[in-house]
């Protein structure tokens, strides 16, 4: 743990910024990079009801965007010097999270307890706590 990275799930949300401070910590402590990832569910549609008013396609590019706009943003932001990666994943959250930690190695995974509420939600509990139970690395869940 003390050598490799840390992963911080985020979804921007303000409980995600603060968790992303205690990753931000135990990376300085420990003197590792940092690898923040968002996970883009995928948007469905219901074509039946004509809610849609783009393709499903357009749909996932316009949050891919929004997306990579935000992370920019959140990158700016971090006043560190540590080495700091960030990825956009698709598809289901507590899966993605996971799959990352692994193909990366992280050697912690920093996560808020909860997120966005509302169709915005992201990180809730359910994810949180597959990830916590799901995770080869230790967790630190955030309140």
């Amino acid at each position: 743990m003390r050598t490799r990275q840390i992963l911080c799930p985020t979804d921007f949300s303000e409980t995600a910024s603060h968790a992303l401070k205690y990753a931000i910590e135990m990376a300085n402590l420990y003197h590792v990079g940092l690898r923040l990832v968002h996970v883009i569910d995928q948007p469905v549609g219901l074509e039946n009801y004509q809610i849609l008013t783009v393709t499903p396609e357009e749909l996932a590019q316009s949050m891919e965007e929004s997306a990579a706009a935000q992370m920019h943003s959140l990158l700016s932001e971090l006043k560190s010097d540590l080495s700091v990666e960030s990825v956009i994943r698709h598809g289901v959250a507590s899966e993605q999270i996971l799959k990352e930690a692994e193909v990366s190695e992280a050697g912690m995974i920093v996560i808020a307890s909860h997120g966005r509420t509302g169709l915005a939600h992201f990180l809730h509990t359910n994810v949180t706590e597959v990830v916590a139970n799901g995770a080869k690395c230790p967790v630190l869940v955030v309140k």
